[in-house]
């Protein structure tokens, strides 16, 4: 855990005495330095250095895993904590030094990790994101029981982590901040009165808010009310307050963050700024450095204001300065400051040469900054971006999803493409915690490059079990608009169209999905299921040359259904008819199903197809692309295994809890009129009437735990089998 400073570094700090000392095996590190660097810098008294040889991470998934692998490259002991849904979880296994800490809600029990990090010696924490990273009260008990807390002083994540009272010292401290209402009246009509003031459209937005939780937009008076319900609702159960500010909503603005680090000697340093404007539900899904198209000397002022934040509150570690960037106007405005790692932060990383967990434990550990401003910038090259792969339909306004991770391929780490993930083939995505499976960075000498070379990423990437959003990352990186970085936050929105057009399935895929359905591709044999040789309730085998497949793809409300004829020539030769249309002769099929590929020569063409079966869905992967086909059972087989039909019924869009239903049996509702609100991963959906009805029955109410396809509302009439979410 050495700090390497260069030779220029050493020369401008005071002189600095450093021992590394052993003690049972493990490397400590004392030193003292009273230095000051050449960046931003307050005068303090010189820090002591305080060895840290074992540090707890009180965290889970891939930021766990990110910790562990730099404080281990470092000598450094990692202790992880898990509960009881990820007991298996990658996170738990990585160390052997593990803490089961019990229900999936443990990882916000302050008192749990707090013993589990005495209990095994630790002398460290590490809060990752999320969870107890930005809890001032976390902090101060790891201080009081003698513990380094690897972040923040808790003062700076008070008085940063209340979005209103943050305002006002920014303000103070010459930072601009939007206008808006940050007061403590939190009545209603108090709230909705000073939203007329400043004019619709505004943003409601929980002052102890974080990761889009608890942040809503009113575009109008007649809406504003739902939308601060909903916004105190999902703040309370995120942050356990359901205070909010209200501020003028810009038209088209960008998400611009500055990263910022500062250290116990009076330094900090800026580290760049990210570029996050596309986002769903208020969340980053993409994400680069440096912010195309931002004029050199915007660059630089908004870093000399991030650095003015952090050290307006004596800030300490590794922060992140969130601005709003008016397209229109060219103005920035403070919006918050994130007082821990950010999600996105390997794209700092790969353009700046630095690794920021290792910078994290120098400076708990009392250490002076590694590099100057100067020298930051210096070798700051390239373009990254980095593309969050979630566990969400993109087709159902990006709502979670959750299970088993049946099949996995991830592009070729390298240089330039880095994979940070939780998960892998075989895991089990679960429905108690944050839908995101991996980050994909990757980096370019410039935005076009890395542009190209994330597409390409994306292409190889494969993830079958759940819904993902790599279809959708896909579309983004492919977007004229974004392509000549034309980015604002409101993106996903004005690109609809465009980012959700669904591209006829080419007729290959449904003949590839039908030979691998013949040659029985990864097939399981089942007595149960009428599509396997041993199933014997559809009569074909092995051993007959022509095979009639019915396949039927979905979009939206719409469903195609496709026959695929197949016709065996010779031992692995077929003649394939779709759709009665497109006839391919003569394909010479090779069937490989170690790795579920298949690859098919065709008179035109040689097509290398993965292919994997989950119950009666196929999931295909062909020329960089995934489609999803079913196969249907035939109806007198649902009838003899007793499925019940949920048409006139509204049925959970994933695994979710109930929160709160506005209707009651015998209401008639409206097209699009709330019925009830669920929650999964701690994110609310609202679920909308899809027509005009009668309710005839509340199947689960308040509090209620259900599936993914249980029926939660039946309708007199019935109006469709699914309801609609909206965030």
């Amino acid at each position: 855990m050495l700090p390497r400073y260069s030779q220029a570094v050493l020369r401008r700090r005071a002189p600095v005495l450093t021992s590394v000392l052993s003690r049972g095996g493990q490397r400590l590190i004392t030193s003292t330095s009273p230095s000051q660097s050449t960046s931003s810098t307050t005068t303090t008294a010189t820090p002591s250095i305080k060895p840290l040889t074992n540090i707890l991470i009180a965290n889970r998934g891939e930021i766990a895993l990110r910790v562990s692998r730099t404080a281990t490259q470092h000598g450094v002991r990692t202790t992880t904590v898990y509960t009881e849904p990820d007991r298996l979880a990658q996170h738990a296994l990585v160390t052997p030094h593990s803490v089961n800490i019990g229900p999936p809600s443990a990882y916000l029990d302050v008192e749990k990790i707090i013993k589990a990090a005495k209990d095994s010696g630790c002398d460290s924490v590490h809060p990752g994101y999320g969870f107890l990273s930005e809890n001032s009260t976390f902090a101060k008990r790891c201080g009081e029981e003698g513990l380094v807390f690897i972040g923040p002083p808790p003062e700076a994540m008070e008085a940063m982590g209340n979005k209103s009272e943050s305002k006002n010292i920014m303000i103070a401290a010459g930072v601009p901040c939007i206008p808006g209402y940050h007061g403590t009246n939190q009545d209603p009509q108090h709230l909705l009165a000073e939203a007329e003031k400043m004019g619709f459209p505004v943003l409601i937005k929980a002052v102890k808010g974080g990761g889009g939780k608890g942040m809503r937009i009113a575009n109008t008076k007649e809406v504003f009310l739902e939308m601060l319900e909903s916004s105190k609702s999902e703040a309370r159960s995120s942050f356990g307050n359901d205070v909010v500010l209200v501020e003028r909503y810009i038209t088209t603005p960008r998400h611009i963050e500055v990263q910022v680090f500062a250290d116990a000697h009076g330094n900090c340093v800026a580290l760049g700024e990210r570029d996050c404007s596309v986002q769903r539900r208020h969340q980053k899904i993409l994400e680069e450095s440096p912010a195309p198209h931002l004029d050199p000397a915007i660059r630089k002022d908004i870093w000399d204001k991030a650095r003015a934040a952090a050290l307006a509150v004596g800030y300490r570690g590794a922060g992140t300065v969130e601005f709003i960037f008016d397209n229109d106007s060219g103005q920035f405005f403070f919006m918050e400051m994130n007082t821990r790692l950010q999600v996105e932060h390997p794209v700092t990383e790969m353009v700046t040469g630095t690794d920021l967990v290792h910078w994290q434990i120098l400076v708990a550990a009392g250490h002076p900054l590694p590099l100057t401003q100067e020298e930051i910038e210096a070798q700051m090259t390239g373009h990254a971006f980095e593309a969050r792969i979630y566990a969400e339909n993109p087709d159902m306004n990006f709502i979670p999803d959750s299970g088993e991770l049946a099949h996995l391929r991830t592009p070729a780490v390298s240089e330039s493409v880095r994979i940070d993930a939780g998960f892998g083939q075989g895991d089990v995505v679960s429905s108690h915690y944050d839908p995101m499976i991996a980050k994909l960075i990757v980096k370019g000498p410039d935005r076009e490059s890395a542009l190209m070379k994330l597409r390409s990423a994306l292409e190889e990437y494969e993830v079958a079990g759940m819904a993902t959003n790599i279809e959708f990352l896909k579309r983004l990186a492919t977007s004229p608009a974004f392509i000549q970085g034309d980015v604002e936050t409101g993106f996903i929105e004005k690109h609809r169209e465009e980012l959700f057009r669904k591209e006829e399935t080419p007729s290959e895929v449904f003949a590839q999905a039908a030979l691998s359905v013949v040659l029985g591709h990864n097939l399981p044999q089942s007595p149960r299921d009428a599509f396997t040789t041993s199933g014997g309730g559809v009569g074909y085998t092995r051993s007959m040359q022509a095979r009639k497949l019915q396949f039927t793809e979905k979009h939206g409300e719409t469903e195609r259904a496709v026959e695929v004829v197949v016709t065996q020539t010779s031992a692995d030769t077929y003649d394939i008819i779709v759709d009665g249309k497109t006839t391919f002769s003569k394909v010479i099929a090779q069937s490989d199903k170690a790795s579920k590929r298949l690859t098919g020569f065709y008179g035109h063409t040689r097509l290398e197809t993965t292919v994997v079966r989950l119950d009666d869905n196929l999931v295909i992967f062909q020329g960089g692309t995934q489609y999803k086909l079913a196969i249907p059972q035939p109806g007198w087989f649902t009838k003899a295994l007793g499925i019940k039909s949920t048409e006139g019924s509204v049925v959970a869009p994933m695994p979710c809890k109930v929160l709160r239903v506005t209707v009651k049996a015998g209401d008639k509702v409206t097209k699009d009129q709330p019925l009830l609100v669920i929650e999964s991963m701690k994110m609310e959906t609202v679920i909308r009437s899809p027509s005009d009805g009668i309710i005839a029955r509340i199947v689960h109410g308040e509090g209620d735990i259900v599936k993914q396809g249980t029926a939660l509302v039946e309708f007199e009439e019935a109006a469709a089998p699914e309801g609609t979410p909206s965030s």
